[in-house]
């Protein structure tokens, strides 16, 4: 390859948009704050709404977390096939958690079998749906374009959320790529609007997985108010 066809490919590529060249790896604090909070709701919730004990789900998580950051401390820049899965097994983890005490929730709520008081209920269902917003959170930007690593060494061109900043590149800076406050923001917008507000799904699997989150956040919602308001009554 002569240097005239280095230096035209370098051009090409440079006029890119961040998201779609090959880019330094994302930051990892932020992800590791969510992944922090989502473990201390889960160990404020009462021990009725744990699957198994208190801390089982926690430390298996605990544990998982560890070795994502000693694997990759300070950016997500590589990515291998066993560390993949972890990152995986432990949004999994997390989600079968949440998933257990929104459900051992609402099951109490509808039997009546425990008679906790409105403030109780309230911060109860606050912790679990705000949860359920972080965990989907932690899906979408662990998924889209094959993960933070992936999107970082440019594997795939095609997103599976298309932010408004991809649709109109001329209206954000050249440097700009999708990192986790923004697929948090999706997440939080998709609970409490229950559909897509300003990033859309372009993949069935994100269609899929906003329908469910939307559904888990709107039983919460809907359940625990109801009860609260009863028993204020």
């Amino acid at each position: 390859m002569s240097s005239s066809d280095s230096s035209f490919r370098r051009v090409e590529h440079d006029a890119l948009p961040a998201w779609r060249r090959i880019t330094a790896g994302e930051p990892r604090w932020a992800a590791a704050l969510a992944i922090v909070v989502v473990i201390a709701l889960q160990l404020s919730l009462p021990e009725r709404l744990n699957l198994s004990s208190r801390w089982l789900l926690p430390a298996i998580e605990a544990a998982l977390f560890v070795v994502l950051v000693a694997f990759n401390p300070l950016r997500i820049e590589k990515g291998t096939r066993p560390i993949r899965a972890v990152s995986l097994g432990l949004i999994a983890v997390a989600s079968l958690a949440n998933a257990y005490s929104a459900v051992r929730l609402v099951v109490d709520i509808v039997s009546s079998s425990h008679h906790a008081k409105a403030p109780e209920l309230l911060a109860t269902g606050g912790a679990i749906y705000l949860t359920n917003i972080i965990v989907f959170g932690l899906w979408y930007w662990d998924l889209d374009r094959g993960g933070p690593a992936a999107r970082a060494a440019g594997v795939r061109e095609h997103p599976d959320f298309l932010f408004p900043q991809m649709a109109t590149p001329e209206m954000s800076p050249p440097d700009w790529e999708p990192r986790f406050a923004d697929y948090l923001y999706v997440s939080f917008t998709n609970a409490t609007a229950f559909s897509p507000t300003d990033t859309m799904p372009m993949t069935r699997w994100a269609k899929l997985a906003m329908m469910v989150q939307s559904v888990i956040a709107l039983a919460t919602v809907a359940m625990v108010l109801a009860r609260a308001i009863n028993i204020l009554n």
